[in-house]
């Protein structure tokens, strides 16, 4: 049964809700659905925009020891999740789909014999354009991979080049039709305002990636991220004005094309949505292992975060010693994160998600976070519906805004 809360009624005054006797505090009454995020943390090479917890491969890929070590950070976690159901499983990177296909049936083997795992569930694997093969892709299928990733960011060669990408084109087009051919679920990763990019060169990256009519778009800004290659040495790219004129052409031609934009950076076909990132957007849990892999879990008493040593040599040095050695950090969020930990997640979704569920995620009353849904319905950031947690289009259009109303 979960935790109710009082919510305001359309029309009552700031001062009528502050009168309301529901706690502050409240005790989580369920758990969320739990995702399972593994980290594989090589890459043939690390892109220049990149800053995720990737590594330079050099040598042969040590897939036998990468697997041990994940064998041993999950029995670990294993307490943490005893009896749980899994119902999504991203493989991400770096490079996944630089594992071999018996890798990849080794690690989907172990998952199925030590977690409870949803018979439908989603599993998803990243692959690299420049790494794709058709003949191991139809194998990571057998093994139960059921959606493919691809990380093509760009059909112009140029513009490859100069984001680092070890694929062209030509690739990147093979290896969408390869992974169509292997699974039903694709997704692809393209860039914008890209070093140099016109409007018309967004345009025809656009097109092209909506002719192999995938079911899933992620369509993201380039950003200059600290401790990347182009935060030290930033390339040219467009300007604010050409960059907004980019987003509204691509939500117009995907609304065009039957994709529904229901994330900030995720465009959809009917009933095709990322259900391991809506996981996450909506404040489920996850488990994560590998180097440098975050997760976040709900007890009946608390939420806690943790993360693994990011070095992979480390990691795997430290997970098979069974002593906790390959943990980086393990904490409670406190309660006065958790209200703009929740905003800061759920509304990146276009409909928001609904007011009950606050209480339902955070085991805290609304009224913990009254006064900053006041300022923000007040400044036309956040709509005024009292069921309803929802970006008005100005809020999405200044999300960093609104989200930051939840600052405690």
């Amino acid at each position: 049964m979960h935790p109710t809360f009082s919510i305001q009624p359309e029309g009552r005054s700031a001062k009528s809700h502050a009168k309301l006797v529901t706690p502050v505090h409240a005790t989580l009454g369920s758990q969320p659905p739990l995702s399972l995020y593994v980290h594989v943390p090589w890459c043939v090479r690390k892109c220049p925009y990149c800053d995720f917890n990737s590594h330079a491969l050099s040598g042969e890929l040590p897939e036998q020891q990468y697997l041990a070590a994940l064998r041993a950070d999950l029995e670990q976690a294993l307490p943490l999740v005893w009896g749980r159901q899994v119902v999504t499983i991203f493989i991400g990177g770096g490079t996944p789909s630089l594992l071999s296909a018996a890798a990849i049936d080794q690690m989907l083997a172990m998952f199925r014999l030590y977690l409870n795992i949803l018979p439908d569930a989603e599993i998803t694997l990243e692959a690299n354009p420049g790494t794709v093969e058709a003949g191991r892709f139809a194998e990571y299928a057998r093994s139960g991979v059921n959606r493919i990733s691809l990380g093509i960011q760009s059909f112009n060669d140029q513009a490859l080049k100069a984001l680092g990408r070890i694929h062209d084109a030509k690739q990147a087009c093979a290896a969408i039709e390869i992974a169509q051919k292997a699974v039903g679920r694709v997704n692809l990763d393209i860039m914008f305002a890209l070093p140099s990019q016109s409007l018309d060169g967004c345009r025809r990256d656009l097109r092209q990636a909506i002719s192999f009519n995938t079911e899933h778009l992620s369509l993201y800004h380039l950003t200059m991220e600290p401790n990347t290659v182009f935060a030290k040495f930033p390339p040219a790219v467009p300007d604010d004005d050409s960059a907004a004129a980019m987003q509204d052409m691509i939500a117009e031609q995907t609304t065009l094309g039957g994709w529904e934009r229901y994330e900030v950076s995720a465009y959809a076909k009917a009933n095709a949505r990322c259900r391991h990132n809506l996981n996450y957007w909506e404040f489920g849990d996850y488990l994560g292992i590998g180097p440098g892999a975050h997760g976040k879990l709900t007890f009946h008493d608390k939420i806690t975060r943790h993360a693994k040593l990011k070095n992979p040599v480390s990691w795997m040095e430290h997970a098979p010693r069974l002593d906790g050695s390959h943990i980086a950090e393990e904490r409670t969020v406190g309660a006065d994160e958790l209200g703009f930990e929740f905003m800061l997640n759920v509304l990146r979704l276009k409909n928001g998600v609904a007011a009950s569920s606050f209480t339902e995620r955070t085991g805290l009353s609304v009224l913990a976070i009254a006064p900053a849904i006041d300022r923000a319905v007040a400044r036309g950031l956040l709509e005024s519906d009292p069921t309803r947690f929802k970006a008005t289009a100005l809020g999405w259009q200044f999300l960093n805004d609104l989200q930051e109303e939840f600052l405690a």
